[in-house]
């Protein structure tokens, strides 16, 4: 790689401190020196003037364990000035695996389901070469080259399937498949996962709690004293504070699983900042705060994007996340001329009308037609740009019916955007000033045909820097940076500072756009063609390095793959990390 020299930018050094004006030198990789007019020594040299130089960004949540197999440009991630992104949260990873090919199966549907990525690919790009974390991390590495740095959890679903088979999803574990559970554990961490996801949360499309929710206490407390020994770890883990709301009673439960341990702990969730969750509110607050006093080291979890997304017979899991497996049967229905059948079917139709008015979580968009947007017609019938409650009034229907016909009008690939859910701002923006909380959360990656994920960094520094001015510039370069890297014990990144590693990234704020989702047809559908995804424009950042690489530069993403696979420091670890 060329060594370079970035000159007449405005540096932010993601530690939160102010702005400054200086060069900086790359040398193999690594930023070898920060100062005012350096000259150059037959580097090539790039001419930041009315730039911020500043760490590249961390994306703190995604989902990308999957789709990097057969998308390894991560677009559009390179033309947001990303440069590290963590995998394996939720309770989702790819590794350890069962032996039988029944639980291997199992994971690609989990993850099918739970994330929105097509089963095709899976099967057709994906080796499945291993059984142990530390195995797929060496397929991963030899078979995987992408444009960002990328770290790791293991997943406690995978665990409990590679321990106990099927039968995760049906009882709690036997002594003997806790201690397997605990050594798949201790592998994964001594070969250099970031720690543990765990989830409190999800309910699959049978309504069946995920494996995670059948574990007993003594489970719990086999695996933390593994992560006890592995002290530069993290346990990451999503509550329920968004469907069944008993994300308070997960967090006492976690309170006196953790009281007496030194683990750093994020909780997905653990603050919550819709306006309706507000029931709930202050209870997860007093209960954060409890945790903290007692010793322990929590990180609550937010995004400043509220969520939103898209509902589609193709492929969605809102349905069965809002409590309606009714409408989810046209989801899982193999052909479209099966949906279409029950779309028209007039006793499908009643059970979905009686779905939606009495199954469905109140909160749910199923019952606020009125914040149901019809944008995506595939055909272009229409009506377009009103809402479903309007169309609904429109022809004196109930909602579900009008949804079923709006479908059929304009074609079964059409989809239904939901608005986003009204969120506390002055909450919001006290997280991002809170100095053990983990922001910059996406799930890009996950949900190809609901949401994009990637680009939504860019709002923090359109929205809530430039246009409403509710934080500084170098506020919102130390949420994506310094603050991460500090939180996943990344230290050798996350820092314009000599000696740190040459991620960095370079843009002129006034160009940075927070695009709306677009169409990409570029997924493979595992059958020889090619199904869609949303993605993005890129913001653009003028420049992303990673490793001292540019991946994205002069508009466009180089090509560039340099990325590696990161490991937390954990000097002292009782086993050396591989491939360190």
């Amino acid at each position: 790689m060329p060594d370079m020299l970035i000159k007449n930018g405005t540096v932010v050094d993601g530690t939160g401190a102010p702005a400054f004006a200086a060069d900086v030198r790359i040398k193999d990789g690594v930023i070898a020196e920060v100062g005012a007019d350096l000259s150059s020594k037959g580097e090539r040299v790039i001419d930041a003037g009315g730039c911020y130089v500043t760490p590249g960004f961390i994306e703190s949540h995604t989902h990308y364990d999957a789709s990097m197999w057969w998308q390894p440009d991560l677009d559009p991630l390179p033309g947001y000035g990303a440069t590290t992104m963590i995998l394996g949260n939720c309770g989702f990873s790819m590794a350890p695996l069962h032996p039988s090919k029944q639980a291997r199966d199992e994971v690609m549907g989990i993850f099918s389901f739970f994330e929105d990525i097509p089963i095709g690919p899976f099967q057709q790009n994906v080796p499945w070469d291993w059984t142990t974390w530390s195995e797929y991390r060496k397929s991963f590495e030899n078979t995987v080259k992408v444009p960002l740095n990328y770290a790791s959890y293991v997943g406690h679903i995978p665990l409990r399937l590679a321990a106990m088979g099927m039968d995760a999803w049906d009882r709690a574990a036997t002594p003997e498949e806790i201690t397997k559970m605990a050594e798949l554990l201790d592998d994964a961490l001594a070969a250099g996962a970031l720690g543990l996801s765990d989830n409190m949360h999800d309910h699959d499309g049978d309504n069946r709690p995920v494996p995670s929710l059948l574990a007993c206490d003594a489970e719990f407390s086999a695996l933390f004293d593994v992560m006890d020994r592995y002290p530069a770890t993290c346990y990451q883990i999503i509550v329920d504070t968004f469907m069944r709301m008993n994300g308070p009673a997960n967090l006492k439960r976690l309170e006196k699983l953790l009281t007496g341990r030194k683990i750093r702990v994020q909780i997905a969730g653990g603050i919550p900042t819709l306006f309706f969750q507000a029931g709930i509110l202050p209870e997860m607050q007093k209960t954060i705060d409890e945790m903290r006093a007692a010793g322990i080291d929590v990180w609550p979890g937010f995004a400043h994007v509220s969520p939103t997304s898209v509902l589609s017979i193709t492929k969605s899991l809102i349905f069965a996340q809002s409590n309606d497996y009714v409408w989810h049967e046209v989801v899982l229905a193999d052909s479209h001329e099966e949906k279409e059948r029950l779309l028209r079917d007039p006793d499908w139709r009643a059970r979905a009308r009686e779905s939606w008015d009495t199954q469905a979580w109140d909160h749910s968009p199923l019952k606020n037609p009125q914040e149901l947007l019809l944008l995506d017609s595939e055909n272009g019938t229409g009506p377009i740009g009103g809402t479903l409650k309007e169309f609904a009034d429109s022809r004196g229907v109930h909602r579900s019916d009008a949804m079923a016909d709006w479908i059929l009008e304009n074609g079964l690939l059409s989809t239904v955007h939901m608005a986003p859910f009204p969120k506390n701002e002055e909450l919001t923006v006290a997280l991002m000033r809170d100095p053990k909380t983990v922001g910059n959360i996406s799930d890009a990656g996950a949900h190809l045909q609901m949401l994009c994920g990637g680009g939504e960094n860019s709002l923090l520094l359109t929205k809530y820097v430039r246009e409403e001015k509710a934080i500084t510039i170098e506020e919102a370069v130390h949420i994506m940076t310094g603050k991460l890297a500090e939180h996943f014990f990344l230290h050798d990144r996350g820092v314009i500072a000599p000696g740190k590693r040459a991620d960095i990234t370079v843009f002129n704020l006034d160009e940075v756009t927070y695009h709306p989702f677009e169409k990409a047809w570029d997924v493979p559908d595992g059958k020889g063609g090619k199904t869609w995804r949303f993605t993005r424009k890129a913001a653009p950042m003028r420049l992303t390095l990673v490793n001292g690489e540019p991946t994205f530069e002069n508009g466009a993403y180089t090509g560039a793959k340099p990325g590696q696979f990161l490991s937390p420091a954990n000097d002292d670890a009782p086993v050396a990390i591989a491939a360190e």
